[in-house]
């Protein structure tokens, strides 16, 4: 693998892992965003399957459907058949609360639970990828 390539996998991940972090920061404190901490949980799950995506030459659309861009990962490692309930709870978050609507933001436990399917499901790429980052 180049370089180049590499390096967009890197920026990949290092993108998801800075929206879990946003996530975390957003949820803190006394008027925590939780509508938009858990979009940073999606976001974060979908850069890091574009990550994967980009390091098995996989063309992808520009979607947020986390749902769909497991199923274009899951011939390649059917271990990715594992997180589609997680795909399935986060997907909605790309748009739900961004805009107005009935409700302006989840519950705690909800953003919590985004925060927990980012949280185990990016490091799981991460490891999958280990090899095609290192130089």
């Amino acid at each position: 693998m180049d370089e180049a390539k590499r390096r967009e996998i890197r920026q990949w991940l290092i993108k998801s892992q800075r929206d879990i972090g946003s996530a975390r920061r957003l949820m803190e404190g006394q008027e925590p965003y939780l509508d938009t901490a858990v979009y940073h949980c999606q976001q974060a799950a979908e850069k890091a399957l574009k990550a994967f995506l980009t390091a098995r030459d996989i063309a992808f659309e520009k979607t947020h459907n986390l749902v769909a861009l497991l199923a274009l990962c899951t011939p390649f490692e059917p271990v990715f058949a594992q997180w589609e309930d997680a795909a399935a709870m986060l997907t909605p978050y790309a748009t739900e609360f961004r805009y107005p609507g009935e409700l302006l933001e989840p519950e705690r436990s909800e953003a919590e639970q985004a925060l927990a399917a980012a949280e185990a499901f990016v490091p799981f790429i991460e490891r999958l990828l280990h090899d095609a980052i290192e130089p």
